[in-house]
């Protein structure tokens, strides 16, 4: 815990990842030094069939709002997922609807894509060209926001 709290005031960032699944707890919400909260995939992925699911999607974003952290969702495969997450408010998607993970030197030229995008007004979606979000915040990659 000391280390923890050792690098999140040298301004590392701190993720809990896979909330909602094994030794994620609400506890470690309250005593750890996270800046966002990842969901886990199995939620989010069948979200859109899954009403429970769904819900937990909903909950856990919310929740993580409310306590001031960024909320990322992984697991995302689809662009109705895609669409779900921005009616939702979630801050970031990562999932193969935005990219497959990329070797050191694709994602080089991934960015760069996504950033001249961003710059000459197409930065509404994933950099494939599906459609997305706007562009308001950064995007880190391969993740990126979600629509708000």
């Amino acid at each position: 815990m000391r280390v923890l709290t050792q690098l999140s005031s040298m301004g590392v960032g701190l993720s809990l990842d896979d909330f909602g699944t094994g030794y994620s707890s609400l506890a470690y919400l309250k005593e750890l030094p996270v800046d966002e909260i990842k969901i886990d995939r199995s939620f989010v992925m069948n979200m859109a069939r899954d009403e429970n699911d769904a819900m937990i999607v909903r909950s856990t974003i919310d929740l993580g709002k409310n306590l001031g952290l960024r909320v990322v969702a992984e697991g995302v495969e689809t662009q109705e997922i895609w669409r779900l997450l921005a009616a939702l408010d979630c801050d970031v998607a990562q999932g193969f609807y935005l990219s497959r993970p990329l070797p050191a030197a694709e994602f080089g030229q991934w960015f760069r894509m996504h950033v001249r995008a961003r710059a000459t007004g197409g930065g509404n979606g994933p950099p494939d060209g599906k459609p997305g979000r706007r562009s308001d915040r950064p995007r880190p990659a391969p993740s990126l926001p979600v629509p708000p």
